[in-house]
């Protein structure tokens, strides 16, 4: 019976470990960064500026965002692409929930005969701005990541004809799930 119980626990931990290492992964070298820098404008109005750093051309990008003010409710109310590294994107999506207090930022690369990415590299994607509901000065805004309704959560899509360069032809047709990159999440405060 002792021996069942460290064998359990010890298939538990591993399976653990596995999720908890599975859960930011990158199959085409360095681990890729999504940064959400939040500034405040005024007593009711703060702005999230969205940047990535990323080491391969990326076809799409899914960003969904947790937004609270403690007892002040907010909403997302208007997203900024114009300038950005996404604004050739042919989709760039904007979605707040004001029950929730989320927003989901969507972006695909190209819809059609169109040959866009985000090439390798760091800068600003997306400008998110953020306003009181109920005319309440907002003191703080905290921002994480989460999952939206229905199942985005925080991902990069890797461009496919890097992945043929990166794996052997016969694994190519197999390696679907090399595409998505889970990067790293950091929120930075400007004072």
């Amino acid at each position: 019976m002792r021996i069942i119980k460290l064998l359990m626990t010890s298939l538990a931990a591993l399976v653990l470990m596995a999720s908890v290492s599975l859960a930011q992964t990158d199959f085409f070298g360095a681990q890729d960064t999504v940064i959400a820098e939040i500034a405040r404008i005024d007593a009711q109005n703060w702005s999230i500026t969205i940047s990535t750093v990323n080491d391969e051309h990326i076809e799409g990008l899914s960003i969904p965002l947790k937004l609270s003010a403690g007892t002040t409710r907010i909403v997302a109310d208007s997203a900024v692409y114009t300038g950005g590294r996404a604004a050739s994107f042919a989709f760039r999506g904007f979605r707040p929930d004001t029950t929730l207090q989320a927003v989901t930022l969507g972006m695909v690369a190209n819809m059609g005969p169109t040959n866009n990415t985000l090439a390798p590299g760091r800068g600003r994607v997306v400008t998110v701005f953020v306003s009181s509901f109920e005319d309440k000065p907002v003191e703080k805004l905290v921002v994480d990541t989460t999952t939206t309704h229905p199942s985005n959560s925080l991902m990069m899509v890797a461009q496919f004809d890097e992945l043929k360069k990166k794996v052997a032809p016969e694994e190519a047709q197999m390696a679907d799930k090399r595409l998505e990159i889970y990067p790293a999440f950091v929120v930075i405060e400007s004072k």
